[in-house]
């Protein structure tokens, strides 16, 4: 028996929009349209047992639909980085880097593992990455935040490291040790941040909706690493 191409298209309808509010995590009614789904497959089952297609189907056996789970990850963690250019994403180049970064650290007392967490969200430890902005290296510094910390050469791993990590310590004494505007800040420019009145962590919480969505992410992804780079 052939199949009803009416009913094949509504049941391809409701299977769209259950997914589309899954994807949106509109989950909120989707077990209505899971059971909707599940009977009207049913009854295509039980209409069809000659189909060829459907021959290892036994038409008395309920049929249901797996509902793909929501991401349990914040949207804002998704990779901050994903317009960057040319990046790679290497452990091993992270374990070269280990002593730079340490030595860098220590040198302008920032965390290391906040010096390799901005270096994984920045250019995922590809020292020859450069931003559709213009931002280049490790730690991607624009030309002019570079210069202003002594790099004239950004995608000289040693040099990178040292300077984003010495622009990184001036953020972080600027906002009196506030490391999520020491970040905003990092990834925004210093300018916005002050404009909005952001001068510590709390103030952060409060206004982040006025920043952008990239930097929202940023800030929270970087945190996010540290916390895997302490462990």
């Amino acid at each position: 028996m052939n199949i009803d191409p009416r009913m094949l298209k509504e049941l391809l309808r409701m299977q769209l929009l259950n997914k589309t509010d899954i994807l949106s995590n509109k989950v909120s009614g989707s077990n209505d349209d899971e059971s909707e789904f599940s009977e009207l497959l049913n009854d295509l089952l039980s209409q069809n047992t000659d189909s060829p297609m459907l021959s290892n189907v036994g038409a008395s056996a309920p049929v249901t639909q797996t509902a793909l789970k929501p991401s349990s990850l914040n949207p804002l963690f998704a990779s901050a980085s994903s317009y960057r250019t040319g990046q790679t994403t290497g452990s091993s180049q992270a374990k070269e880097l280990d002593p730079l970064i340490q030595e860098a650290g220590r040198r302008h007392q920032v965390q290391p593992s906040l010096v390799k967490a901005v270096i994984d969200a920045e250019s995922s430890f590809n020292s020859k990455a450069v931003s559709q902005a213009g931002a280049k290296g490790l730690m991607q510094l624009m030309d002019a935040t570079g210069k202003s910390v002594g790099v004239t050469d950004p995608f000289d791993p040693v040099q990178n490291v040292q300077g984003g990590t010495k622009y990184l310590s001036n953020l972080l004494k600027k906002y009196d040790g506030n490391q999520g505007v020491a970040l905003a800040a990092y990834n925004a420019g210093s300018g916005r941040i002050d404009r909005l009145g952001i001068a510590n962590d709390n103030d952060l919480a409060a206004k982040m909706g006025q920043l952008p969505k990239e930097t929202q992410a940023y800030v929270a992804k970087v945190m996010n690493l540290q916390r895997n780079y302490e462990g």
